[in-house]
């Protein structure tokens, strides 16, 4: 319980989105297959998703497969439809039990039919839940998203179902994949990398921004705790003053 962990119950993320980064390092580490990675990797996907249900989040998105990930060798793609199949098959029950609803971003139509299939399965399945939110980024990239949303935009204006003087930030965000979820309050990134790799790029304009040296598999539940108290020791600003923020806070 967030108690226990010693978290502030009141200052806890609501979204929380993981660049889950570093399997193949993790594996090539101990010389192994990159694939063997991959697969340690689900189990730290399980870890954090009970650990988040556990603590109270929200939301919680997972960077899963992204649109450039389609470039990776053949077998290793395939490997991880594969793992992603085998997740979903495994976990629907865990999901449905503990009142999760599977929602995904992305262009999930480009994943192999039994895949999607299996997907479609089981967001339909979990859709009456009420719990924790866990949002899958399969296929998923950025900037396509944001495209996507522009050229929907720009249809709507010359159907005239939208009249171009009443855009706004709102409008595209009601055009996103992440339509009707809250922008991440937490973007963490595991494997020590330092970038947003096309990932929630409009989204994460004020997201709080934790990197971890820790690899992907080696992620654990301690280790989002860890996350969540640097969170909360920082300031949110949102473009105020630091004594404007004390003085909001103040009662």
């Amino acid at each position: 319980m967030p108690e226990q962990a010693g978290l502030d119950t009141d200052n806890l993320p609501q979204h929380i989105a993981i660049i889950m980064d570093g399997n193949g390092r993790w594996a090539q580490k101990r010389s192994l297959l990159r694939t063997v990675g991959h697969k340690v990797g689900v189990e730290s996907v399980q870890n954090i998703v009970r650990a988040s249900r556990e603590l109270g989040i929200k939301v919680l998105t997972l960077y899963a497969f992204s649109t450039e990930n389609w470039n990776r060798p053949a077998l290793e793609v395939k490997a991880l439809m594969t793992l992603l199949k085998s997740y979903l098959e495994k976990e629907i029950t865990n999901l449905i039990e503990n009142n999760i609803t599977l929602q995904t971003i992305g262009q999930i139509e480009k994943l192999p039919q039994d895949v999607y299939k299996t997907l479609s399965e089981t967001i339909q399945n979990t859709a009456s839940n009420s719990g924790l939110v866990l949002n899958l980024a399969l296929s998923y990239g950025s900037r396509n998203e944001i495209t996507l949303a522009v050229k929907n935009i720009c249809q709507k204006c010359l159907s005239s179902e939208l009249n171009i003087d009443d855009i706004s930030e709102n409008t595209v965000a009601e055009h996103l994949n992440t339509r009707g979820l809250p922008d991440p309050d937490l973007i963490i990134r595991t494997g020590g990398e330092s970038r947003l790799s096309n990932f929630l790029l409009w989204q994460a304009s004020y997201s709080e921004i934790y990197i971890t040296e820790t690899h992907w598999p080696d992620f654990r539940k301690q280790d989002l705790i860890e996350a969540i108290g640097d969170y909360q020791r920082r300031q949110r600003r949102f473009g105020r003053t630091g004594d404007q923020v004390k003085k909001q806070n103040t009662p």
